[in-house]
Formats: structure tokens, sequence, C-alpha cells
């Protein structure tokens, strides 16, 4: 981008977000001088875009042998917080990690200025510094850069994370090697406070390695849940202390499951970074992979007067089926601390059901008639009083929804197939929380630059009232795995996830999808110098690619 190109940019930031531009001076022109590699623009760099921000020429020196990050004056969180020495490590590693800094000799330059340190301030007594974050975890954080140091303030340390990859968005490095941050102001906080990515790791088992990559890229992009689609019919890897034959049976082999250990490891990653871990145990269709473990449970199907040796969904007539599930999610409810559980209840089908004779009697008795989406709802219904037993909100797919179910006031929605507004109006009218996932499912793939699609997405563009509108709690990127493992699920899902992730967080004015080009392939730049092994947005390059 040429030097007027990065004029242009930088003006049209200050018009999208209210704030003066600045007049630049030939001095100020000829430092945005002309240059190709896409991650060249210390102005174009920031993603998500933040609330609000002014960003002013004056930059300053930041040598990485002197530079420190620590505890502000103040502060109610000092050293003792392990989750932010540990955030400190980590973004000190990711700004200075990759380069050779070493050698440089560390003196003054013609750049007198130097920024000595960030200072970082917690402003409330209680910080959450041990707890998980939730749906109501405050992430909001200003950012102050001038000299001789740098001030982010956050109420709790979720707003000191997020803040922590907005500095280290800003920091740039010419090309001599030597690093640069402008004088800067910035007020920050998300539009949405639910902002997921699904991983499917029943239809290829993911390593525990991939997982944790994407937490970390989830991380750069401001993502905060992470919607673990943990079990399917095609193979069930969690490793349950309770039913320890559901993955000995169930999983593809032993060496593709999830132990406790590692389930333990991704929640606790998470945290660290400020993300929820939701996992997914969807019942009763997509539960194939259950029966090799727990036979029992699933409806035998029938040809005719006889079973045909084929099964189909959890089986909602017998008292044993309940008795398991109670006994499952108790253990599940403990594993996983969030508030939430994904129950699923989608793409139910009820030919084996039709077929089954102690199906259709259970049916006859409790006057369903022929409609078995009452019994699909029967069974949704215990399956929800269980998981309120063990004080856990329940997230349901829109046909649990749709089939009239009798949902606790609690239960969130999400909503996924085609027509999502009148879905969106219909939930939230019901007074039900939502999530949108229909217009952002990652697997389904397109020849171009199919991410202006997710983009271009408004999650509020539904007719209600704005008592409605408060209902939708956000959104999710979607990435099913039928053709996707370890061997190209992060490419897949970065960078077209992270669209979807300025849409959750930045204001709804932040729409030009010309701005957001510039500024996503150089935020690419960043995760692939990150180790994220991101697709490009089209033709360019990086001046650090990836190895």
């Amino acid at each position: 981008m040429g030097s007027m190109g990065l004029l242009g940019l930088f003006l049209g930031i200050s018009a999208v977000l209210g704030v003066s531009p600045w007049n630049p001076t030939l001095a100020e022109l000829l430092f945005l001088s002309p240059r190709t590699q896409l991650d060249a623009s210390p102005f174009g760099s920031l993603w998500p875009l933040p609330q609000s921000l002014r960003i002013s020429p004056e930059r300053f020196r930041v040598a990485p042998n002197q530079f420190r990050i620590v505890h502000g004056p103040g502060s109610s969180e000092g050293p003792d917080c392990s989750l932010l020495q540990e955030a400190f490590r980590r973004y000190y590693e990711y700004m200075f990690g990759h380069s050779k800094w070493q050698n440089q000799d560390g003196g003054k330059s013609r750049y007198e200025t130097e920024l000595s340190s960030l200072q970082v301030i917690i402003t409330s007594e209680d910080s959450e510094c041990d707890k998980f974050p939730s749906i109501t975890s405050d992430e909001a954080y200003q950012l102050q850069v001038s000299k001789p140091t740098a001030v982010l303030k956050a109420g709790k340390v979720w707003g000191v994370l997020r803040g922590l990859e907005t500095f280290s968005q800003l920091l740039h490095e010419d090309d001599t090697g030597r690093y640069f941050v402008n004088e800067s102001d910035i007020t920050d906080f998300p539009r949405f406070a639910y902002r997921g990515i699904l991983l499917d790791t029943s239809r290829h088992f993911l390593p525990l390695k991939v997982i944790l990559t994407n937490l970390d890229a989830m991380a750069f992009n401001k993502f905060n849940v992470l919607h673990w689609h943990i079990v399917d019919d095609s193979s069930f890897p969690y490793q349950s202390t309770t039913f320890s034959e559901l993955s000995a049976q169930g999983a593809y082999s032993p060496n593709h499951i999830y132990t406790p250990t590692d389930v333990h490891s991704v929640i606790e990653y998470a945290r660290l970074r400020g993300i929820r871990v939701i996992p997914e145990f969807d019942t009763p269709g997509h539960t194939q992979s259950w029966r090799k473990g727990k036979m029992y449970i699933l409806t035998p199907c029938y040809n005719g007067m006889h079973p045909s040796g084929s099964y189909g969904p959890v089986n909602p007539i017998f008292s044993a089926t309940y008795d398991f599930m109670m006994k499952l999610f108790k253990e599940v409810s403990t594993v996983f601390p969030d508030d939430c559980i994904h129950l699923g209840g989608d793409e139910v089908d009820f030919s084996c059901w039709k077929s089954n004779p102690e199906v259709t009697e259970f049916m006859r008795k409790k006057g369903f008639g022929f409609w078995y989406s009452k019994l699909e709802s029967f069974y949704v219904e215990k399956i929800l009083d269980i998981v309120a037993s063990v004080k856990k909100k329940s997230i349901v797919w829109q046909e649990v929804f749709d089939h009239g179910a009798k949902l606790q006031p609690d239960t969130i929605v999400e909503v996924w197939k085609s027509f999502y507004q009148l879905e969106l109006a219909k939930v939230t009218a019901h007074g039900h929380q939502a999530i949108l996932a229909a217009p952002w499912y990652l697997d389904l793939i397109s020849y171009g630059e199919d991410w202006k699609n997710y983009y271009n997405v408004e999650p509020l563009s539904f007719i209600g009232s704005m008592s409605q509108k408060e209902l939708v709690l956000g959104g999710e990127a979607c990435l099913w795995g039928e053709y996707v493992d370890a061997t190209n699920l992060t490419p897949r899902l970065w960078p077209r996830a992270s669209a979807v992730a300025e849409r959750l967080w930045s204001n709804r004015s932040v729409t030009d999808v010309s701005d957001a080009y510039n500024r996503l392939a150089q935020h690419r730049c960043h995760m692939l110098r990150r180790g994220i092994a991101a697709q490009p947005l089209y033709v360019g390059y990086c001046s650090h690619d990836f190895i």
C-alpha cells in the first residue's frame, strides 16, 4: 500500500469512529513511505477494530531488551495473579520472540523518545484472576500509549487480556528491525458477549495440539467461547470416568480419545486466554457412536414385525435412558466449569421411532397421536430438567424450539438454519436468549473471498423490539468436521473466522469492506508470525512467512 493509501485508510478509520483526523506534514507523509508487503502499516493492523481510537503520527521507539510489561501503581492485582503473569510472558514473546533484537545496540537513535513499559492497572477489587470467564465477564479496557509509559486499565483480568492483544497489534517493526508504537488512545469493549468458534472432534479426531493452537488464534481475534462438539455419530472420543465403555467402544481407536487430563488442559488453556469451553453432547439424534458402549440407549429399528439390526435415536420411552443421562450429565457438569451445556437436539430422524412397536404404543398411551415431534419434546424436556438439576443452563439447536418443546426460561436457542432473521424474531419474541450461527458455517467453502459474506452479516437485522434484540447474545463460526482434520482445519478456519470476530466485537457502523480487507490482510500476517497457518486472502506476501 502506498503512502496515500495508508493516509486514506487512517482517515477512513477516523471517520468511522467519529474521531478527528490529523493533517499530515510532509515529514509525516514521508514516514508513511510506500511498501509492498502486507504487514507494513502501523495504522491498518488492528483487528477487530476497537470501539473508539485515536492514533497519532507521533511514534515511540520500543527497545525489546529494555521494555517491560508490569503491574501499574494502584492496581488491585499484582504478581500473585498467575493468569496475568502468564499473559505478560506470552505477549512479550508474541511481540519480540521472533526477532533477533538481542543483537541491537539498545542505545539511543535519532528516535530519542522511547517507550519504557506497559503498565497494567486493574481497577476492581475482584479481578476474577482465579475464576473462569462467563457470559457476564467484563472485557472492557482503556489503552493509552504516551511517553514514557503506556497504560492499560481494565476492571477485570479479561479486559487486560483483550487490551494486551490490541497493544501487541499496535507494535510494528521497520525495515531495520527496530520496533515502534504510535501514540494512541483507545477505549474498547465487545458489542456482543458471546463470540464463539465451534470445533467438531467426532467426524475427525483433532489432536490436542491442534485445539490449543486454535485457542491461541481465537484469543488473537478476541473470540471468547469454544463450542466443543465433542461427540457425534462418527465417534465418541470423550473419555467418561463414569462410563468408560463409551469411548472404549465408540472412539475410532484407543489413540483417538480425550482423557480427563486432556479435557482439563483444554479448559485451563482456554481460561488463561479468557475463553469459555462449552461442551456439546448432542441427543437424541447424532448418537450412533453411543450404541457401541451402551446399546440399550438407542432405539432398535424394525422392518415390519422384526428388528432390522439397525438403531435410531436415543430411546425415549425407558426410565433407564434417563438414569443413564442423569449420571452422564452429572459427570459432565463437574468436568466442565462453564455455566452452560449444549444439548443439541437437531436433525432427529423419526423413521426408526415410527418403525418400533414399543415406541408407537408409548405414543398411543401418551396421547401423542402421530406427532413424533411431541415425543422428541417429551425427551428433551426431561433432559432439560436433568441439566437444571445439576445447576447448569442449557443451549439447544433451533429445532427444539421449533418443535414446541417447553423450554425453561433460561434456555438459550442457537439458530442455524436459513431464514434466520425470522427465527431470531420468533425465539426472542418468546423471551429466549439466542445465538446466531446460520450465516457463519465455515465448512461451506467456495472459490474466492467468501470472508466478505461473513463480514457483511448484521446479527440484529430482524424485525423486533429493542428488548428482543438485547436477547441476542452473539454468534459463532462453525467448522463442522466431515472434510476437516488436523491437516486443513487451521487454514480453513483462519482468517475467514476473523471476519466473524470483527462483526461480533466492533461497532455496528464498522462495515467498510475495503478497509477491512487491508486490515485483515495485515492481521493474517500477524497470525502467520505467531505460528497460525492462516490462508491468504488474495495475492500478496508477508514479510515473515509461515514456516
